[in-house]
């Protein structure tokens, strides 16, 4: 049995206007991810891969001093695949989830000029669980250089958001793609762009299963702390 647990907190800070800062922290058996943020916006995550912390803040923020967040994100990440490891013992089945249908966007950041570098955006929402897969496509064939994706980042409803980006140069004819695989999807979800004049050729959403319940394989364990504790948040206890 795969099974992901997820831990969140959310802090609110009382300034002149509220603001919400939350820490997100997710594992596999071999995998995981550490993230803070601020206002819905990423600010900082662990590249587990690279060894390092990644600040994703703007160029023309204040700049904020992260300064032994990163090691502390791998003694988390310890924490959390040991927690995960007493689970799956102890428990031959989690408790049914309902799955959300993920919907997904494509878009450029800058407006497009041939021959002058830009970024494609793929935004990925409203799913449950935790995360999707993203893969680009260039005149249908893969491209993985300059691709990224980020942590997966907490809706109000319980849902997720995730943003994957792609670095290419517009060249006259090229069609590009974004595709999204979910377990909540009976095929994947896949959005085009390109096609003359530079316009986004976007395909319907492929049908999904549902709401849909998982019990067994593919699980998604989600643990919400709010201010006064941790507890289990079974996300969609009525599926209809």
């Amino acid at each position: 049995m795969k099974s992901l647990l997820i831990l969140s907190w959310l802090l609110c800070v009382r300034a002149e206007v509220l603001h919400q800062t939350i820490q997100v922290i997710g594992c596999s058996a071999s995998n995981g991810e550490f993230m803070v943020g601020l206002d819905t916006e990423e600010e900082w995550y662990a590249d587990f891969k690279n060894h390092r912390g990644v600040i994703v803040l703007p160029k023309f923020a204040d700049p904020v001093s992260y300064e032994g967040l990163y090691q502390m994100a791998v003694g988390t990440l310890k924490t959390c695949k040991a927690n995960l490891a007493t689970l799956d013992e102890k428990q031959t089945c989690v408790p049914c989830v309902c799955a959300d249908v993920p919907h997904s966007t494509i878009y450029t950041r800058n407006r497009v000029q041939l021959d002058v570098e830009n970024h494609l955006i793929c935004h990925v929402s409203g799913f449950f669980p935790a995360p999707v897969s993203v893969y680009w496509t260039r005149n249908d064939q893969i491209v993985t250089e300059g691709t990224s994706i980020n942590t997966p980042y907490p809706s109000k409803d319980g849902t997720f958001t995730q943003i994957s980006t792609l670095k290419f140069t517009p060249q006259q004819g090229d069609i590009y793609s974004c595709t999204v695989q979910h377990p909540a999807l009976e095929q994947p979800l896949t959005r085009v762009w390109g096609d003359a004049p530079f316009s986004p050729n976007v395909q319907q959403d492929q049908p999904g299963i549902g709401p849909v319940v998982f019990c067994g394989l593919g699980l998604t364990v989600g643990l919400l702390g709010v201010a006064t504790g941790t507890f289990f948040l079974i996300k969609g206890n009525e599926c209809s």
